[in-house]
């Protein structure tokens, strides 16, 4: 058996060394072989001289494959077609995982039981957040921050929420199955809109496929400064927004009238100026602060209805 671990990259050559460095840390079990498929999606840095730097100290074990369509879903397109692996595990170019992470994300893939699972993500050790954000809890947003995903200790199914892009695996025939990642979704350029990977583990839930969380298997997912602001939050929540519409797509007319016509007020009004009051009734800065970025998805909801009419 063979296990394709696939990263893609862009504009990313000083934080890319690390990543690779610690993924190559990573053992398994005997008779099971690996390889790391380095995806370059056109980036305009050092990019490609770091891989092929790791290609020579690596041979056989990290490949470097070239992606010239802008966007994630495209570079992680490129990496399912080019894999070996009977099971795909995807992680991102700049974070660090723990020795045992793939051993651990992939066991439970191998004899078939499980379609595809995803491991635990934690910003760094000893990150202490701005005071007017939790991580946790009922106001959290952890998941914006640093995709932090960490349901407990006890692996188990995942029922209601499906892996993040940093740190899951799915066996290559549930690609062959469902298809691929959306491209209409996906970080591409400056776009926050994301949701591709998300989206894919919806699709498997729907299909009746059983999906694993892992908790032995440990990303540490890095803090940009430039996150470290209400603006980055409150832009992220818009364009989340608009990936849940996108990934609706459009719906049926209703008496001839276009949907966004009974869509836009419905939700302007149940929900959108809802959030907007509460966010000033309320006490709790963390409350008011996520009541905002609600009110901000709500509106993402609202652009992109309006866009796809």
């Amino acid at each position: 058996m063979i296990v394709s671990v696939i990263l893609c990259t862009y504009n990313r050559a000083r934080s890319l060394s690390t990543a690779l460095e610690s993924v190559l840390a990573s053992a398994l079990p005997s008779p099971i072989d690996w390889e790391l498929l380095a995806v370059d999606n056109n980036s305009r840095d050092r990019t490609r001289e770091v891989i092929n730097e790791f290609c020579l100290r690596h041979p056989g074990r990290v490949r470097y494959v070239f992606e010239a369509q802008q966007g994630l879903s495209n570079a992680r397109n490129a990496g399912i077609r080019e894999a070996r692996g009977e099971i795909l595990a995807f992680v991102d170019d700049d974070v660090t995982v723990e020795p045992t992470w793939l051993d651990n994300l992939t066991a439970g893939l191998r004899d078939g039981q499980w379609a595809g699972s995803g491991g635990r993500i934690l910003p760094p050790q000893g990150f202490s957040p701005p005071p007017w954000l939790a991580l946790q809890g009922p106001w959290g947003q952890g998941g914006v921050l640093c995709a932090l995903f960490d349901m407990g200790d006890t692996a188990g199914q995942l029922k209601d929420e499906p892996p993040y892009g940093t740190n899951m695996a799915f066996r290559k025939e549930m690609f062959e199955k469902y298809g691929v990642f959306r491209t209409d979704l996906g970080r591409c350029g400056d776009s926050l809109i994301g949701n591709e990977d998300t989206e894919f583990g919806r699709r498997l839930m729907a299909g009746g496929e059983r999906l694993r969380y892992e908790p032995f298997a440990v990303v540490y997912h890095p803090v940009p400064a430039e996150r470290l602001n209400k603006r980055y939050f409150r832009a992220w929540w818009f364009a989340f927004g608009r990936a849940q519409m996108r990934e609706k797509g459009p719906r049926k007319s209703v008496w001839g009238i276009p949907r966004c016509y009974f869509s836009l007020p419905n939700i302007a009004l149940r929900f959108f100026l809802p959030q907007v009051v509460r966010s000033l009734l309320a006490r709790d800065p963390h409350e008011r602060f996520r009541r905002q970025c609600f009110a901000c998805c709500m509106a993402g909801n609202m652009a992109e209805i309006w866009n796809l009419r």
